[in-house]
């Protein structure tokens, strides 16, 4: 631990796999809390995210996959069997020494260890404990299983995303992953502002279906307030903007193969800074393009004349003039361009660079947030299965070698 963070000598017992509840936990490790992950490596007890590639070298050793490894690092991990008598009284002791467990499995499975939140706060009456599950552990629901595509559905998000006309195409990522992720740590931090002024802990109940509604924007109000349903001729709008209403606002073929620029124009005077960009044309000066009304009428039209400019050009100057001239604009970039291209990213630190245990050094997500007094510390790449047993089992529970060899000769702990 390191106490001179902000959340320094705070201690997590992270049971958490996939997303969401990872997100929230990597988030912590950030400012100093001490993140133990608890995996077994058979199923149910893995992160499946350790086999979900791509893989570093192309080889999946249970530690190479680039998704697991992005999102969890400066965490521990250890490995307890959890269904074992012996793994469930290892966690209690882990408990008593631990402020905060999130768990995220679905809501009969820790009570039916002795391992909810009730039998948690008889071990350590002040716990923070969050269950973060797909449906929440409330409601007609809350027994369902759920994937992301599911949430995402379920929510209302994957009806809002594609092409007027088309079938919903859902969003390419778990966006309401990280959501749910950013609600849980900042939910965990109101929980401990209140332990901190009280001294009670609390059950923090984490729906990522939930999660996800929040990003629903104003179609559900144009719904309640004005009885439009999502579901109607022009929606969903693709890349164009319906709240508010506003043209030209699309994504634009540049020169290259499959190269494009986003451009949007708000107001009267960035639509006649866009006329100058593009040199001001004559069709620009037709009368039905001068008002948002007339543009919006004729959108079609307008975006044909715009990519006929976009079209011969490179994205990143198109975007570096237009922003020169007051015009919203930005350059449709891939993977590869954020990590190697991009200076105003690199220059913000978007990607850090540390040390793996197993492949040696590698990239990683640093924190889109700085803080000038506490800044976030990415020092400590993601861990390998049960890299810290030793630690946690020996150094925090004083547990002898002899004691820890007998676990891991009856399979209850793996090295």
């Amino acid at each position: 631990m390191q106490p001179s963070r902000p959340l320094g000598g705070l201690r997590v017992l992270d049971f958490s796999r996939f997303v969401a509840g990872p997100q929230a936990t990597r988030i912590l490790s950030w400012f100093g809390a001490e993140i133990i992950k608890i995996e077994w490596p058979e199923y149910p007890g893995l992160d499946w995210m350790r086999h979900i590639g791509p893989f570093h070298g192309g080889v999946d050793t249970g530690n190479t996959a680039a998704n697991f490894n992005n999102i969890n690092t400066g965490k521990l991990s250890i490995t307890l069997d959890l269904r074992r008598r012996e793994g469930q009284e290892l966690v209690r002791r882990l408990i008593n020494i631990s402020d905060v467990v999130l768990e995220a499995y679905s809501p009969t499975v820790m009570a039916r260890q002795g391992l909810d939140y009730e039998n948690a706060r008889k071990i350590r009456p002040d716990i923070i404990y969050i269950a973060q599950s797909g449906f929440g552990h409330t409601g007609p629901y809350k027994e369902y299983r759920s994937w992301g595509p599911t949430a995402q559905a379920f929510s209302g998000l994957t009806r809002t995303s594609g092409l007027p006309g088309k079938q919903p195409a859902g969003w390419g990522y778990s966006y309401m992953d990280h959501t749910g992720g950013y609600l849980i740590a900042t939910s965990l931090m109101m929980a401990l502002h209140h332990r901190r002024r009280t001294g009670k802990g609390q059950f923090i109940d984490a729906s990522q279906v939930q999660a996800a509604c929040t990003l629903n924007g104003a179609y559900v109000l144009d719904y309640t307030v004005n009885g439009r349903p999502f579901a109607r001729p022009g929606m969903p709008p693709g890349n164009r903007a319906t709240h508010p209403a506003v043209a030209p606002h699309n994504s634009y073929r540049c020169a290259g193969e499959d190269r494009w620029c986003v451009i949007s124009v708000f107001d009267e005077p960035q639509w006649e800074a866009l006329k100058r960009c593009l040199g001001s044309p004559r069709w620009a000066e037709d009368p039905k393009f001068a008002t948002v009304t007339g543009r919006l009428a004729n959108e079609d039209e307008l975006d044909r004349h715009i990519e006929a400019w976009t079209a011969e050009r490179d994205r990143y100057d198109i975007m570096r003039e237009l922003q020169a001239a007051g015009v919203p604009a930005g350059a449709v970039q891939f993977p590869d361009d954020r990590v190697d291209n991009d200076e105003h990213l690199r220059a913000r630190g978007v990607h850090v660079e540390i040390q793996h245990t197993e492949y040696g050094p590698g990239r990683y997500e640093g924190s889109p947030v700085k803080l000038s007094r506490t800044p976030p510390l990415l020092d400590r790449a993601a861990p390998c299965i049960g890299e810290h047993n030793v630690y946690a089992y020996g150094e925090l529970l004083a547990m002898e070698p002899s004691e820890i060899a007998a676990l891991e000769s009856s399979r209850v702990l793996r090295p």
